[in-house]
């Protein structure tokens, strides 16, 4: 990505007078696609089952407004104002994860506590919005598209004002106040100086995209009578955090459209516009990455070739069940199919389609079931370049069963492996020194898990003896301490389900994700447990939960941290 140098402060200044002011409180598009109306209709999910083996519609208590958990100011995640920036400008360059903060990952990158300001995000905002308005500036046609009217020479107020009104709503997620456009209306003086009007349109873009309102997502609310400390959100407020959760991006035409005509005013109306939002590719992207979050294959560690071909396997596993096939949002993890091409088969030992394109073909004997058995999951869990029982033991402790671990012991190592005991070098013996003191406890509940894994190396390919170690056998067999024993991904996936460990994890991690924010409190608990109570332990489609999520009157309220 190339930067444009930051020519001078007083573009820092020019943002900071045209923001005064303009915040309430705290501080600190592409072409609409679906949402052709707010109600179901043919083609479009329903969220109201109808598929075979799916639960119908929950008939358990739905929450309440008291249930509302509490909710904070949330700055754009670097992936967020990247797809923000492409649908605001229509500008697809991306890479501001290059210049901006890293955001940490608790599995996801949008918890907003702990995200903190700092002279690197103010110099990198800076950047980047030189940058991207410069890409503009010199694209005439995206440029006339962005400013939506044409100038009738460097000084027209009327083209002005209207570019700032519009360009503005869009930008800041709600309509500018008077004083607000004024403001940006004083920027027109830089365009006359320099005989030309797009000076003030770089102006008044810059400004925008350095914006508070901008960068973060300031939510208010007004008060509910009855309700202590819980405010019932505005409709573009629920329009933000619609589009930021199924699309990591900000809302539509269409979504705006239902905001100005107060179309998001009940949770019925919500459901409805997201009903209509999941058909949308950017669906398709946003609940593919948090899937890739939370299971752990966001970033593959295998070389570029192979992580490609399992990026896409993953990839269009999650595609088919979600949104294609609309099956049970379970089959994820036991679909006996999977999406390779021959080099993919081969690594796995599985037969090929006959050809380098990748197709759907059948697992078949290879005991292998469901995502958990694709490389894309089984790297997890590596430590001195060979798979741990007690990382992957953990991970799926912890991410996939939302089950708290307790940290080490001040003092321990853990980037250290269990040290050969004697001449015998085999992981079983090695980590049986788990099974001492204080260790004990927490690694009875998590290497059991992991050395169920063993037979599939750190890449995910099958073997029956350790790495460098062929004298020392691998059985395979793990154990679910108080579920049941296992072996390999297919079962413990299996023995996950029928225990409904992966049914709540993910109406817990979805709520995460939703309301960026890793550590739950009481309310945040009580939440969860009403929503997973709907979901049950049988099956049912994942954007049946995303819209049980959505349509609860907590969606569309914040209660004050």
């Amino acid at each position: 990505m190339r930067l444009i140098p930051a020519v001078s402060r007083p573009w820092s200044f020019v943002f900071l007078v045209l923001a005064g002011g303009s915040c309430t409180g705290v501080i600190g598009d592409t072409p609409a696609t679906g949402l052709a109306s707010a109600a179901p209709g043919p083609g479009r999910p329903s969220g109201t089952g109808g598929t075979p083996g799916v639960a119908p519609v929950p008939t358990a208590a739905a929450p309440t407004v008291d249930m509302t958990p509490p909710a904070g100011m949330r700055r754009l995640s670097a992936a967020e104002y990247d797809a923000t920036v492409r649908d605001l400008l229509g500008d697809p360059a991306g890479g501001s994860n290059l210049v901006l903060p890293d955001d940490s990952r608790t599995p996801f990158d949008n918890d907003y506590t702990n995200q903190t300001s700092s002279k690197t995000l103010v110099e990198g905002v800076e950047l980047l919005a030189a940058d991207a308005t410069g890409r503009l500036l010199k694209d005439t046609t995206r440029r006339a598209r962005v400013v939506g009217c044409q100038p009738a020479g460097a000084k027209d107020d009327a083209c002005l004002k209207s570019f700032v009104t519009s360009f503005g709503r869009r930008a800041l997620r709600r309509p500018l106040a008077d004083d607000e456009v004024t403001r940006f209306l004083t920027l027109g003086s830089l365009g006359q100086m320099a005989n030309d009007f797009y000076v003030s349109v770089n102006a008044v873009v810059r400004a925008f995209l350095q914006h508070p309102s901008f960068l973060h997502r300031i939510e208010l609310g007004t008060p509910v009578a009855g309700q202590p400390g819980i405010y019932k959100l505005s409709d573009d407020e629920v329009a933000a955090r619609l589009s930021y959760l199924l699309w990591g991006s900000m809302p539509s035409a269409a979504l705006f459209d239902l905001a100005d005509r107060k179309r998001l005013e009940t949770p019925d109306a919500v459901r409805a516009a997201a009903t209509d939002m999941l058909t949308d590719p950017r669906a398709r992207d946003r609940i593919k990455r948090f899937h890739a979050m939370w299971i752990g294959f966001e970033e593959l560690k295998q070389a570029p070739e192979l992580a490609d071909a399992m990026r896409t396997e993953t990839g269009a596993l999650i595609e088919r069940v979600i949104f294609d096939d609309r099956r049970p949002w379970q089959d994820i993890f036991r679909m006996d199919e999977t999406f390779v091409g021959d080099a993919l088969a081969k690594h796995y030992g599985i037969t090929g389609p006959g050809g380098t394109q990748p197709q759907w073909v059948k697992w078949g004997p290879s005991g292998r079931r469901g995502l958990l058995s694709q490389g894309s999951f089984l790297q997890v869990g590596t430590k001195a370049n060979d798979s741990s029982p007690t990382m992957r033991g953990l991970f799926v402790r912890r991410n996939l069963f939302c089950q708290p671990i307790a940290p080490p012991p001040p003092g321990v190592n853990t980037d250290n492996v269990p040290p050969a005991v004697g001449a015998d070098a085999c992981k079983k013996t090695r980590y049986a020194a788990h099974d001492q003191g204080g260790c004990r406890g927490c690694h009875d509940q998590i290497d059991p898990v992991g050395f169920g894994l063993e037979a599939y190396d750190k890449e995910g390919r099958f073997r029956t003896t350790e790495a460098d170690h062929p004298e020392c056998p691998i059985s395979g067999e793990g154990e679910i301490v108080g579920v049941g024993r296992f072996k390999g991904p297919a079962e413990l996936a299996a023995r996950a389900l029928e225990a409904g460990l992966l049914n709540s994890c993910v109406v817990e991690q979805l709520h995460r994700f939703a309301s960026g924010r890793t550590n739950l409190d009481d309310l945040d608990r009580a939440l969860v447990a009403r929503l997973a109570d709907r979901a049950g332990k049988k099956d049912f489609r994942f954007d049946t939960l995303m819209l049980d999520l959505i349509g609860s009157p907590t969606f569309v309220h914040r209660r004050e941290e």
